[in-house]
């Protein structure tokens, strides 16, 4: 099960089509208080909780990436500011289309005989996966969730490691464009 999750993580790391992202705070939290960050430590209770091996390496370079980019030091958890955290689910999504088709030549005999409408009702379903990735920045001092980034998209294939890392690093760059949260007057 755990190995199916991964996969299915995997495949929507490396979705290409337009990543739906949003993000949620507490906003009586001063955001320029924190400086330094450290990673929570992984839960071996919980499966599927983090990825393993590669996928793993990957979102964490990512968004070690955008922190540092945004001013950020690693650090240790006890002298961490912020616990930083990631969390992957995959969803299955039906999808149901009904159309009305053919309108011309009606080849059968009664009262709509010869030229004139004929329709038809056409129904498709499309059962296909979304992956969501959740980001969580946790204050250290308080242990509770300050900040949290999320983005989700069709589940998709790629064929190469460089292009799951550009997926990868696309994503994470879309969910940490909403970090620091602006203030609101």
């Amino acid at each position: 099960m755990k190995k199916l999750f991964i996969i299915a993580t995997v495949l929507f790391l490396s979705a290409c089509s337009t990543l739906k992202s949003s993000s949620d705070f507490d906003p009586s939290v001063s955001f320029d208080q924190y400086k330094t960050y450290s990673w929570v430590a992984n839960k071996n209770d919980v499966a599927g909780y983090h990825l393993d091996g590669l996928m793993d390496q990957r979102v964490r370079a990512a968004i070690e990436s955008q922190l540092s980019q945004k001013g950020f030091t690693k650090t240790d958890k006890k002298d961490a500011d912020l616990l930083v955290n990631y969390i992957t689910k995959v969803d299955k999504k039906i999808n149901i289309d009904t159309f009305n088709s053919h309108y011309g030549y009606n080849p059968y005999y009664g009262p709509r005989w010869g030229w004139g409408g004929s329709l038809q009702t056409e129904t498709t379903v499309r059962e296909y996966d979304v992956g969501t990735l959740m980001v969580d920045l946790v204050d250290n001092k308080t242990s509770k969730l300050v900040w949290r980034g999320t983005v989700a998209d069709t589940v998709r294939e790629q064929n190469t490691p460089e292009e799951r890392i550009q997926i990868i690093n696309n994503a994470i760059s879309t969910v940490m464009m909403d970090y620091p949260p602006k203030p609101t007057k």
